[in-house]
C-alpha cells in the first residue's frame, strides 16, 4: 500500500464557500476507484503551518498510476490550486519495501510532469510558497 499525502494552506482571500468547494472537489478526487481509502480535512498539529491535509491509499505502482491520470483527478487539480497559498506533497509512506519505490513515484511523477506542462506550472509556484 502506498499512503500519499497533501498538506496544504489555502490563500487569505479564499472565502468559506471557496474552502469548502476546494475540499468537495479533493473528496471527489479521493473517491475514485484507484483509491482503497482516503480523507481529506484539516491538519492536525502541523508545525509547518499547513491546516488541511489530503491523504489516499492506494495499493500499487500501476494503481497509483492510473490515479494519477484519472480524468476526475486532471479536472480537480485546476479546481483547487487557484485556492491554495501553498502545498507540500509528503511525507508519504508505505509497506512495500521496494528499495526502489521511492524512486519509482517520482518517475510517475515526472512523467506526469512531461505530459501536463500546465498542471507543473500551476503547482510549481505552491510547492515553492
Amino acid at each position: 500500500m502506498i499512503v500519499h499525502m497533501l498538506r496544504f494552506t489555502f490563500k487569505e482571500t479564499a472565502t468559506e464557500e471557496d474552502r469548502e468547494q476546494v475540499l468537495a472537489v479533493l473528496r471527489r478526487t479521493a473517491s475514485v476507484e484507484s483509491v482503497s481509502f482516503s480523507t481529506v480535512g484539516q491538519c492536525l498539529s502541523d508545525p509547518d503551518g499547513f491546516t488541511h491535509a489530503y491523504c489516499v491509499g492506494i495499493t500499487d505502482l500501476p494503481t497509483l498510476r492510473r490515479y494519477m491520470h484519472d480524468p476526475v483527478h486532471l479536472a480537480g487539480d485546476p479546481q483547487v490550486t487557484p485556492f491554495l497559498a501553498r502545498i507540500a506533497i509528503g511525507p508519504d509512506l508505505s509497506d512495500d519495501m521496494k528499495p526502489t519505490l521511492a524512486r519509482d513515484i517520482l518517475a510517475l511523477h515526472e512523467e506526469k510532469v512531461a505530459l501536463y506542462p500546465e498542471w507543473a506550472a500551476e503547482l510549481g509556484p505552491l510547492l515553492e510558497a
